[in-house]
């Protein structure tokens, strides 16, 4: 969650509550409440005060709220809320009651308060009201975040719907005409008739399944196979390409169409005919995320990857989807170009 351009919000919610704070000062005591948050004596008390509570609300709000709370872990939270009211009770211990105390000589809370229960039990009053205050702030700011990638995900899919109605009538006669071309050949020559089925469904796949957010890891890595398959046929004995695939595939499913985007740049961009430089594409299952890795020579007459339209286009959806849990690098040194996905499944 990008919550760092919201600092004005902080800052309004710090001016509000002060001044509710004297507003209640003036309303119990009159003037004379109002400017005791002004006199010398009570400066350093109050300096100190709001410094913990910033450090409380901060805390919370940039490290506590995002790793426990937006992932609903909710009793982890809790147990860091506590943390925290301790944490605060130590913080205004150590500034007031033994940093102060050096320089003014006297105690904010007299001897019997001083003690340790007492203590931590008086000071989670005045720690709950930043941690509360900054919880309420980051899901509202959550929430407005959430509505927004939700809305741009339905906007896409809106102008996706447009566009594959755009382009029925091809499809349609493209895979009738191969189907043509297989019911052919297939008794004449089956294995050119097995190529065209298979071309068909890589086609249809693309035509027909895509347009979901989701697909089985199964069909993405078969359309991977299929996809380089074509290029073997394609360079015949001059392609040299290794393709790995590890671990379990299993019931796992991946944003569609996002793991041939790293494919398909390297074919596109990359020297795959180089015996003595051979392309690579790993690709490594893990149970809670995924990982692909690409390594090829580069011609150097290509400007490889820069501001490519498609990398940024992929890093936008899976922010989408994924907010900040992926990984994507890419390196381009010695002639060698590197792309690297990490993704949650």
């Amino acid at each position: 969650m990008e919550i760092k351009k919201h600092w004005k919000y902080h800052v309004i919610l710090g001016i509000a509550l002060l001044l509710l704070e004297w507003l209640e000062d003036y309303s119990i005591n009159g003037m004379k409440g109002l400017m005791t948050n002004f006199s010398g004596e009570y400066q350093g008390l109050l300096l100190t005060f709001y410094l913990c509570s910033i450090a409380m609300y901060f805390l919370n709000f940039f490290v506590v709220a995002p790793k426990l709370l937006s992932k609903k872990r909710l009793i982890p939270f809790i147990v860091a809320v506590f943390g925290m009211i301790l944490l605060f009770a130590g913080l205004r211990y150590l500034t007031q009651e033994v940093i102060l105390f050096q320089f003014t000589g006297q105690h904010n809370y007299h001897n019997k308060s001083r003690q340790l229960i007492y203590y931590v039990f008086d000071n989670s009053y005045y720690a709950i009201k930043p941690i509360l205050y900054s919880t309420i702030v980051f899901l509202v700011l959550q929430y407005n975040e959430n509505k927004d990638k939700l809305f741009q995900l339905k906007l896409a899919h809106s102008k996706g719907e447009v566009d594959f109605l755009k382009s029925q009538i091809s499809p349609h006669f493209l895979f009738n005409t191969l189907n043509t071309f297989y019911s052919e050949l297939i008794d004449k020559q089956p294995n050119t008739a097995k190529d065209i089925h298979r071309l068909s469904e890589l086609l249809r796949y693309v035509t027909y399944e895509s347009d979901k957010d989701f697909m089985s890891l199964e069909q993405e890595l078969k359309f991977i196979e299929d996809y380089i398959y074509f290029y073997k046929i394609r360079f015949e004995d001059q392609l040299f390409v290794s393709f790995e695939v590890n671990g379990s595939v299993g019931e796992k499913r991946v944003p569609s169409l996002v793991l041939i985007h790293f494919v398909e740049n390297l074919f596109k961009h990359g020297i795959v005919n180089d015996e003595s430089n051979p392309a690579e594409i790993s690709i490594s299952i893990h149970d809670d995320f995924l990982e692909i890795h690409t390594k090829n020579k580069v011609l150097f007459s290509e400007k490889y990857m820069d501001s490519g339209i498609g990398a940024t286009n992929v890093e936008k959806r899976l922010k989408a989807i994924f907010d900040h849990q992926f990984k994507v690098e890419y390196t381009n040194e010695n002639g060698q170009f590197q792309s690297y996905l990490k993704l949650p499944v």
